[in-house]
């Protein structure tokens, strides 16, 4: 398996870092991909993707700290960007919710680091929360007909996808995006994703776990790690009818056409 959306650079893993990652083969996790999302995860990021040869990255700001994308923060990215290792730009986006940033600051920013992702033929890593609209908008304007991105074959990810089948359809089919589904589809009250994941081809999906965030039941609410990856999978099967060893692989090759083409 692999989990394409982790955050093994958080100070969650500070105690035991070394020790978990290394028994995430046995678990049968073969890759991860530690996502930056402040300027300061940026070398954080990058480093451990050195240290560790299944470890890949993406370089990118998160909504929340928009304000943090100085020239110097771009620059970083963009030169990150040529490295082997770093497979994306995120995680990226709009975040209504927390609204930590102004919307018109987050726009900006979410299209600049889009464009830096087109220039360096690099896919990108979407958080996007109460801002469907905004981020459908964005998104059109570049991989939409008639965008820079329209006829790229590595778009990106919609990671945590917590809107409505019916934009699923949209970002899917229409977009050409992949979905992020992690432990959310194991929650009581996830009946739109369990819908989404019903309607989606497996062809449009990747196994997340967004740890240390996250957890899938029956663990919610404590620490989440790539051990618990199986359990979106299999819950991912359960909803389709099919066996969670399908959905490993069929993810595992999604994962692979969007990050690792060329292997």
């Amino acid at each position: 398996m692999i989990d394409t959306h982790v955050h093994y650079d958080d100070e969650a893993f500070d105690s035991d870092r070394e020790s978990l990652l290394a028994s995430l083969a046995e678990a049968g996790v073969g890759r991860v991909i530690d996502i930056a999302s402040s300027a300061e995860s940026l070398d954080k990021v990058m480093e451990l993707t050195r240290r560790c040869p299944f470890v890949y990255g993406a370089l990118g700001l998160h909504p929340d700290s928009a304000g943090e994308l100085t020239d110097e923060a771009l620059h970083k990215i963009e030169e990150g960007l040529c490295d082997p290792k770093i497979v994306a730009v995120g995680e990226i986006g709009l975040d209504y919710y927390w609204n930590k940033e102004a919307k018109e600051l987050q726009i900006d920013v979410f299209r600049r680091q889009i464009e830096t992702a087109l220039r360096c033929g690099k896919p990108i890593a979407i958080h996007s929360r109460e801002a469907a609209e905004d981020t459908l908008k964005v998104l059109m304007d570049y991989y939409g007909r008639g965008g820079p991105g329209e006829k790229l074959e590595r778009k990106g990810v919609m990671h945590c996808y917590s809107y409505s089948p019916e934009l699923a359809e949209i970002y899917t089919r229409k977009l050409g995006f992949f979905l992020g589904i992690g432990g959310v589809v194991t929650f009581k009250n996830a009946k739109k994703l369990v819908e989404t994941v019903k309607r989606i081809p497996l062809s449009f999906l990747l196994l997340e776990t967004d740890c240390p965030y996250l957890a899938p039941v029956p663990f919610r609410g404590k620490r989440n790690s790539s051990l618990h990856l199986h359990l979106a999978a299999e819950k991912i099967a359960e909803i389709k009818g099919i066996s969670a060893e399908e959905v490993m692989r069929a993810t595992e090759e999604n994962a692979k056409k969007l990050f690792w083409p060329e292997k």
